[in-house]
């Protein structure tokens, strides 16, 4: 409350002081030399790829189980989505799937760190140096996850966080950051958020209205100290879950010692998932199910002719995919409850 109070009385509401220093404390805390504030998830992602040079009909190849502002971003340049199968137990883009839909015309690919897991970068890499590629991260779901040591979004050429109230490090409004290690690209982006003005009134490209506000970085900024806490408690409580659930026939996700996930969900796969999840209801325990449908599969997609069977992978998590209770205030009395009627199941 303080901080908003101070917020309030400065009159900057838009950028200013708050979300300057929330930039500076978040660059800091993942190892970055500068963060930019932005005003939503999914316009850092524009950003990025603005930032890249993707242009209209220009291939970017993504996954298809993810949110869908993986793939706005594209369709906002009028470039094209292209999607590859995923890894069965990772939720994250197949390395192998990504090459073989590479073509003459493919720019980028967007890899998401999906659920907090970050994918295996150093193969992405190698495919972005061998096709002169760029590599975008969404690290939506990825707040200070690491792999090999690196933050995410800090391995390819850039990326974009969103601070959605949801989200690990959450806001009480829109927000998100863009981070690059590349000074021009970072330069670039920080231009483009406040309609590509270089100085007041002087409009060097088509811009955008994508900064964010001073209150969300105000909040973002006190709820920063503790983020760093938050997350070992996720990590304690996703290993709870890893040493309990021994369910026939459930898929968890892997324990990768060398990308370890920060959980912004804790995701496992049934083969009988509808009703497992209405046996875990009758128990009291919350679940969700993302993404019930991939983007392929979706109407405004239907343009680009992928029909059902095209990814297999993606489509079978669809249909498999439960996301259990995971949060930092979550007892370990209550996640205890959730792994015995989990394995009580006996549909």
């Amino acid at each position: 409350m303080a901080a908003f109070e101070e917020t309030l009385d400065s009159g900057q509401f838009i950028l200013g002081k708050q979300v300057d220093e929330f930039e500076k404390a978040y660059a800091e805390l993942m190892g970055a030399e500068e963060v930019i504030g932005i005003n939503s998830g999914t316009s850092a992602l524009h950003l990025c790829l603005r930032a890249c040079g993707v242009f209209p009909g220009d291939e970017v190849i993504t996954t298809p189980f993810t949110f869908m502002a993986s793939s706005w971003c594209i369709s906002y340049e009028k470039a094209v989505p292209v999607f590859a199968d995923i890894d069965p137990f990772t939720y994250n883009l197949d390395p192998e799937k990504v090459e073989e839909a590479i073509t003459e015309k493919t720019k980028a690919i967007i890899v998401v760190h999906l659920f907090g897991q970050p994918a295996p970068m150093d193969d992405f890499v190698e495919l972005a140096k061998k096709y002169d590629l760029k590599l975008i991260e969404d690290c939506a779901q990825s707040h200070l996850a690491t792999f090999n040591g690196t933050s995410t979004g800090l391995i390819g050429d850039c990326g974009a966080l969103s601070c959605y109230p949801t989200k690990n490090l959450g806001g009480l409004t829109e927000g998100g950051l863009c981070v690059s290690k590349d000074k021009s690209i970072s330069d670039q982006i920080r231009l483009l958020r406040n309609h590509a003005m270089p100085d007041r009134y002087t409009y060097s490209d088509v811009g955008y209205n994508y900064r964010m506000e001073g209150i969300c970085g105000a909040l973002l900024k006190v709820k920063l100290k503790y983020l760093t806490t938050w997350t070992k408690r996720r990590q304690a409580i996703a290993a709870k879950y890893l040493a309990g659930l021994n369910l026939e026939g459930v898929r968890v996700p892997p324990a990768l010692e060398d990308a370890p996930s920060v959980y912004h969900q804790f995701s496992v796969c049934h083969p009988n998932r509808d009703a497992l999840v209405a046996h875990l209801n009758t128990c009291g325990v919350a679940t969700g199910q993302f993404y019930p449908r991939p983007l392929h599969l979706q109407p405004v997609y239907e343009g680009l002719g992928y029909k059902h069977g095209d990814f297999p992978i993606a489509e079978r998590t669809c249909e498999e995919i439960i996301n259990l209770p995971i949060y930092a205030e979550l007892e370990d009395e209550q996640v205890d409850h959730v792994i015995e009627s989990f394995n009580s199941f006996k549909g």
